[in-house]
């Protein structure tokens, strides 16, 4: 986060005032969400503009204080937004080209609905490490992995929950990670220290979700495997899309690019542009490509079909329509009935990508970090962290308010750079006062901060998730296991005594202990 550069005039705010804003804030997006079924984009503006008026009118703070923390907070998320835009062309272009049908296509013919969870966090985890990115990860292979989930019948918030489960374990884990390397710059250690803290509790976190995934896997594998679903939809992509060994390659080269710790933006785009030539290579015009990458994707013979699903219920008339679309296509060994409901599930899955489709995405983040900016350069977040943090004496009780002032923090701003920075930079005094290392302080913050920024609707990685895997951040959280239960688990093991790192005097090393040893 930029430093900020004009000095504030204003008074600070009281706990109560910056109780109340929250209280106003949280009460305009949850009536807007769940009893409107609105988005949350105005509410955030309108809690941005009662925060605004508050600090101008009485709080007495200039504007030019205000204006600089909004957009010092919009800075920081601008490497975010160039990737997210970045992320959608590659989708709109890959889709098209027909690489995230391959790996669905071969996919199906891979995975049965008991290793179907497993292999999804496990496939997710090792792109995640290789890549540093989880939204890279859950728009590339993530949406594969969605395809393959509904062909064998997986529920589409079960199978969002574990992609995001996988894709945040490798982005958490991996030394390319924006996040991995901006909790130990802001906690004041190095990033292989940090990675080697975090081990103590997302390792635990991550068998206990190989555990439940491998015991929800049986829970599926007892119902019987819809063959004929399954083959229409490969039938389906076949003739829709060209479905060959080479459609690997460019996310294969996206993976290479990162594993060799080229910039993650680039890396993204080599994607595209090898995706744009692998379109050409199957005959697909200029033009056609360019309309993929600033639109997406739109279905062509599944999309044909999926319109007649309006038309079912007056007669087998509906089903010769649909046969008539097929023979033209050249589709055979298809059931009208069976193309009908593979369609549906194309249709929403490949309907996808493109630069514009991330503009609902880009307005939300903006609308929530214009919110968070006012609430951090006033002072109302510090105000609430302050009164969170007081009374807390043991390393257990540090730990735990690092995790709750980091969830509180993507709450309220809607971005996860804010709940790393923020919280460890109001904390890094305490911890170091208390004797402890700063790699539980870094820890904390990623077990925390990192994890739950996607579970939340209008925090911008529960914003695009939920755009690019088309469920609801509500819909998947209970299934995102690794999410919510590394900051339980990193709480339990803090208040135990476990990998507890204390600092040695005058080093950078440290001692891993229970308790505080007397000769450091």
């Amino acid at each position: 986060m930029s430093e900020a550069k004009i000095e504030r005039v204003g008074r600070k705010p009281s706990f109560l005032e910056a109780l109340i804003l929250v209280g106003i804030a949280a009460t305009l997006i949850l009536t807007a969400v769940v009893v409107f079924e609105q988005d949350v984009h105005i509410p955030l503006v309108l809690s941005a503009a009662a925060a605004i008026f508050w600090s101008m009118f009485v709080l007495k703070e200039k504007w030019a204080v205000i204006e600089e923390g909004i957009l010092n907070s919009i800075m920081m998320a601008m490497q975010a937004i160039m990737i997210l835009y970045t992320v959608g062309t590659l989708i709109g272009v890959w889709v098209t080209s027909g690489v995230v049908p391959t790996m669905i296509y071969y996919g199906l013919d891979l995975l049965s609905p008991s290793l179907f969870l497993i292999a999804t966090i496990a496939i997710c985890s090792v792109v995640s490490l290789a890549t540093g990115s989880s939204w890279g990860t859950s728009g590339t292979v993530g949406i594969a992995l969605m395809g393959i989930g509904a062909g064998l019948g997986i529920p589409a918030p079960v199978s969002a929950g574990f992609v995001i489960s996988g894709a945040y374990f490798g982005d958490k884990m991996s030394p390319l990670s924006d996040t991995t390397n901006l909790a130990p710059a802001v906690a004041g250690t190095d990033i292989f220290q940090h990675i080697r803290a975090m081990c103590w509790t997302t390792g635990p976190t991550y068998i206990i979700v190989l555990i439940i995934a491998g015991v929800m896997g049986i829970r599926y594998a007892g119902g019987a495997l819809d063959m004929e679903k399954i083959t229409a939809i490969q039938t389906l992509m076949s003739s829709e899309f060209t479905i060959s060994m080479w459609g690997f390659i460019p996310p294969i080269l996206v993976i290479s690019l990162a594993a060799s710790k080229k910039p993650a933006l680039p890396s993204v785009f080599a994607g595209v542009i090898a995706g744009g030539i692998l379109a050409m290579i199957h005959g697909i015009d200029y033009g056609t490509i360019m309309n993929a990458m600033q639109n997406g994707y739109s279905p062509a013979l599944s999309g044909e079909i999926a319109a007649l699903s309006d038309a079912l219920g007056e007669g087998a008339a509906d089903f010769a329509a649909i046969g008539d679309i097929m023979a033209r296509a050249g589709v055979s060994g298809v059931t009208p009935e069976a193309a009908l409901t593979a369609s549906a599930v194309l249709v929403e899955l490949l309907e996808a990508g493109g630069l514009q489709s991330m503009n609902w995405t880009v307005s939300l983040i903006l609308c929530a970090l214009t919110f968070g900016g006012v609430l951090d350069r006033v002072g109302y977040l510090e105000v609430l962290l302050d009164t969170l943090m007081g009374g807390v004496k043991s390393v257990g009780g540090l730990c735990t308010s690092v995790v709750l002032a980091c969830f509180v923090t993507n709450l309220l701003t809607g971005d996860q750079y804010i709940s790393l920075v923020l919280p460890g930079r109001m904390l890094k005094e305490r911890f170091a006062l208390a004797g402890l290392h700063p790699r539980m302080l870094s820890r904390s913050l990623e077990d925390s901060g990192t994890l739950t920024s996607v579970l939340i609707p209008w925090n911008t990685c529960g914003a695009y998730h939920w755009k690019t895997l088309g469920v609801h951040p509500f819909q998947y959280a209970p299934y995102a296991f690794l999410n919510w239960l590394n900051p339980l688990v990193a709480i339990a093991l803090t208040y135990s005594g476990v990998g507890i790192a204390w600092q040695k005097k005058d080093s950078t090393d440290f001692v891993i202990s229970r308790v505080r040893p007397a000769d450091i």
